[in-house]
């Protein structure tokens, strides 16, 4: 099994030393870029499981990089930078981010935090089941595919990870995808910002992550929603939390 890769996108050598020494010694395979530009160079070549992606840099800087990225590639994006006021972190969750992590950071932090995304990766574009192509149960599952979720105008293919609009694809993130599924098959089930935020990072809640939460709901509504100013389908339940309804 080959390890997964990851990118270190940073104008700091020795920020970007630090970072692929704690994620090399995990076993990732690590690539470097010292800039927003190369960066995107790197990924025409190339595939990532991880994108870590510092904000301040010359020329394109960390949110404009991410948008790009994000117009070709839905691999979990890790803001790491010196910026941390909400304002930031907001823009950088409505960029396409998937996390935001504060310089300074604590070393053991950066490596759960990168190996979460990276297996939320793996889940949820199957990875995982194409790693394990030979088994008995993937051939069992291929043969008997699950039968695709409708909502309203959504459809959903848990078999391909993949969510169409009247038979167009729609570019969700593994985090929207995740979230979208969850409150889709709970549907009517109320899902405050804690149960959302646990059950789609898989990680303890903390503070602060109500706001990532709300972000990423309104982007996923940008992308399904007829109306998202007025939505139909996430509808939110005022001081309670998230449902489909």
């Amino acid at each position: 099994m080959e390890p997964s890769r990851i990118l270190i996108v940073d104008d700091n050598s020795e920020i970007r030393e630090i970072i692929h020494i704690l994620l090399g010694g995990e076993g990732f395979d690590i690539l470097e870029a010292s800039d927003g530009q190369q960066a995107l160079d790197l990924m025409k070549k190339m595939d990532f499981d991880l994108i870590i992606l510092d904000i301040m840099m010359p020329g394109i800087n960390g949110y404009q990089t991410c948008i790009e990225i994000r117009k070709n590639s839905n691999a979990p994006i890790l803001f790491l930078s010196a910026r941390t006021k909400d304002s930031d972190k907001t823009l950088g969750f409505s960029s396409g981010g998937d996390d935001y992590l504060a310089k300074p950071f604590s070393y053991n932090e950066l490596i759960s935090r990168a190996k979460a995304l990276i297996r939320r990766y793996q889940i949820y574009r199957g990875k995982d089941a194409s790693q394990k192509a030979d088994s008995d149960e993937y051939v069992s599952d291929k043969k008997e595919p699950k039968e695709p979720l409708i909502f309203h105008h959504l459809r959903i293919d848990e078999s391909k990870e993949e969510v169409t609009s009247g038979g167009a694809p729609l570019e969700l993130t593994d985090t929207e995808y995740a979230m979208l599924l969850l409150l889709v098959k709970h549907r009517r089930q109320i899902f405050s910002a804690q149960h959302l935020y646990e059950s789609v990072w898989n990680e303890p809640y903390y503070y602060g992550a109500n706001n990532t939460v709300m972000v990423h709901i309104r982007n996923l509504r940008l992308k399904i929603e007829k109306d998202p100013k007025n939505p139909a389908l996430i509808k939110t339940v005022w001081g309670k939390g998230y449902r489909c309804d």
